[in-house]
């Protein structure tokens, strides 16, 4: 393979392809789909799951303005690796310990960079067994898909988008920007008909029930009869021999109505429901907000990858610092607080956040049910599988650009050789850093795999019955166990997204305090913008961090995922130390720089 160690990255990006690849990892249309799943099984929390996107928006936009800044005076390749580096090496007195930072910087950042892409193709073999199963009812349950299909998914998805990766950035750009207008288009579609459902849906008038098994909404009461279920007398909906619910009939002999009511908890204190647009939005509980901004940075991160892509920027100094804000403005600000205001608020009697705790695609359930309720009984689907199309346009460039991303990152460090030298080669061709782009590609498989092992254990696990019903098969069914034994263990989606999300919180939180190194006693510094920013994002990212430890013990959230993601962390963290001692011994490199040398952009 053609390959050179000394060739450089062109400069082909403006302002608008930047900000298109930044906005193709923050992308809506991929990440309410992920999300809403994995924050709806967040124990007691869901309530609060719209405060939460706001705290870690804030944090985001406190992270944002520091890469904006940093990028303003040292644009390049590496992100908030070169940051570290360039910030250190420049200060007065903190120069000695430029490359002990730069290693703890990009070390975390892999953290982050590394697992990343694993969740992405881990929840687009979700996506796709979700729709598998609505074509082909027979070969797949829509609700839980087999976990050997959704590998099988994830990997060929993974080196697909690698391959494109590998092409070069310019193609990669072109792809970014058809998917964010196609995205953010059928967002808002979507988001408006959801609004436009609850609002024409008083309670009390007639509305659509979800049929978890049939993977259909319906608009009549179903008939139930008492039947011995695990030894407890239980009512047992009544279906025909194509598992279609029956309608429960009235004197006259016609199918009562489904009435449409939001209660708030169900008699167990389960949380269903917001009555009213001011519990949307409201705090609930402080704790609560901690604990779903820890899932919810994950739809937030990738504002600062466009701080990657400075070697190949027209004008890194002017179009980057723009970039890294505007992205995070319209697809945080914008998109993501209208879509999921609509979310929560069309949760109804008929499809509660319960309902959604048990589906691989609450947001596919919800677009089938307000469809139905738009253009006809039957018509949802066919406007599902329209939106799906748009979701996994967005699946292919949030992937994309953050396999793109963290490959320049890698690439960064092997040109400096804080990483085998051979992660800092480029393509002679596409002048792609490829050995780093087909590393993370294997990486990403190998954590999308392991995400989808049990990725309906803890409070997503079904019931034996709807184990039972599942299509038998190694494609549809291998995996899955008792409802008590999938219960006892991590829901283990959630357990790689935290350990990413830890990676976030912690590179946004070094980013934070290496802004505050790299404006001290600079002509340039702002006491705003410099110091009073980056200290709230370090006391918010810490703030995140510590729920993994005190939300279990507060009773907020799950127990087993925050627990096994520290586990995963700390590995890393040892590994990276154990690695730079011997590295830098081998290599015969001190851990302090013993001669001050200002390296420049």
């Amino acid at each position: 393979m053609a390959e050179t160690k000394t060739g450089e990255m062109q400069a082909t990006l403006g302002l608008t392809g930047l900000t298109m690849n930044a906005m193709a990892l923050i992308a809506p249309g991929a990440f309410l789909w992920l999300t809403f799943y994995a924050q709806a099984t967040e124990g007691a929390t869901s309530p609060a799951m719209w405060i939460g996107i706001i705290f870690a928006l804030l944090l985001c936009l406190a992270t944002a303005v520091c890469y904006a800044e940093m990028a303003k005076l040292y644009p390049g390749t590496g992100s908030s690796y070169y940051f570290a580096e360039q910030s250190f090496l420049n200060h007065d007195k903190a120069w000695r310990f430029a490359r002990l930072s730069k290693f703890i910087v990009g070390w975390a950042s892999h953290l982050y960079y590394w697992i990343y892409p694993g969740v992405m193709v881990a929840v687009t073999g979700i996506f796709t067994g979700y729709i598998v199963g609505t074509l082909w009812p027979n070969f797949m349950s829509a609700s839980n898909p087999g976990p050997m299909f959704m590998m099988l998914v994830a990997v060929i998805f993974t080196f697909g988008v690698a391959y494109i990766a590998h092409r070069g950035v310019n193609g990669s750009t072109a792809v970014s920007i058809a998917i964010n207008v196609i995205q953010i288009s059928a967002l808002i579609v979507f988001s408006v008909m959801a609004i436009g459902y609850r609002m024409h849906h008083a309670p009390g008038s007639v509305g659509f029930q979800w049929d978890s098994t049939t993977n259909e909404a319906y608009d009549y009461e179903f008939k139930t009869e008492s039947q011995m279920v695990g030894g407890q007398k239980t009512d047992v909906i009544v279906r025909d021999s194509n598992m279609v619910p029956q309608p429960l009939l009235d004197a006259a002999g016609k199918p009562v109505p489904y009435h449409v009511s939001y209660p708030e908890k169900d008699a167990m204190g389960n949380f269903l429901s917001h009555p009213d647009a001011k519990s949307v939005v409201g705090i609930h509980n402080f704790g609560w907000m901690f604990v779903q901004a820890t899932v919810a940075i994950l739809i937030l991160v990738g504002f600062e990858s466009v701080t990657s892509l400075g070697g190949e920027a027209k004008n890194a100094k002017r179009d980057v610092p723009i970039a890294v804000i505007t992205s995070l403005l319209v697809q945080g600000a914008f998109c993501y607080l209208f879509e999921y205001f609509a979310t929560n608020y069309v949760l109804n009697s008929g499809y509660t956040m319960q309902n959604a705790a048990g589906s691989a695609a609450p947001i596919g359930d919800l677009m089938v049910m307000v469809g139905d309720a738009l253009f006809g009984s039957g018509h949802g689907r066919t406007f599902m599988l329209i939106q799906a199309v748009t979701v996994f346009l967005a699946l292919i460039g949030t992937t994309l650009s953050c396999i793109n991303t963290g490959a320049r990152v890698t690439y960064a460090m092997g040109k400096d050789q804080e990483v085998p030298e051979h992660f800092g080669m480029l393509h002679d061709k596409n002048l792609s850093p490829h050995r780093a782009i087909w590393t993370l590609a294997v990486i990403s498989a190998v954590f999308g795999c392991l995400a989808l092992l049990m990725v309906f254990g803890d409070a997503g696990a079904p019931t034996d019955a709807a184990i039972q019903a599942l299509p038998h098969g190694f494609w549809s069914s291998f995996g899955y166990l008792t409802h008590d034994k999938m219960a006892a263990l991590p829901n283990t989606l959630t357990t790689i997204t935290l350990a990413s999300n830890f990676g976030t919180f912690l590179l946004y939180g070094l980013s934070c305090v290496t802004c505050i190194v790299c404006f001290h006693n600079h002509p340039q510094f702002s006491f705003i913008k410099h110091m009073a920013v980056p200290v709230f994002g370090v006391l918010a990212n810490l703030v995140c961090m510590s729920f993994y430890l005190i939300g279990p013990f507060m009773g907020y959230g799950t127990k087993m995922e925050p627990f096994l993601a520290l586990g995963i962390a700390a590995v890393w963290a040892i590994y990276g130390g154990i690695y730079f001692t011997m590295s830098s011994k081998k290599s015969g490199r001190t851990t302090l720089v013993p001669h001050r040398s200002t390296i420049s952009s």
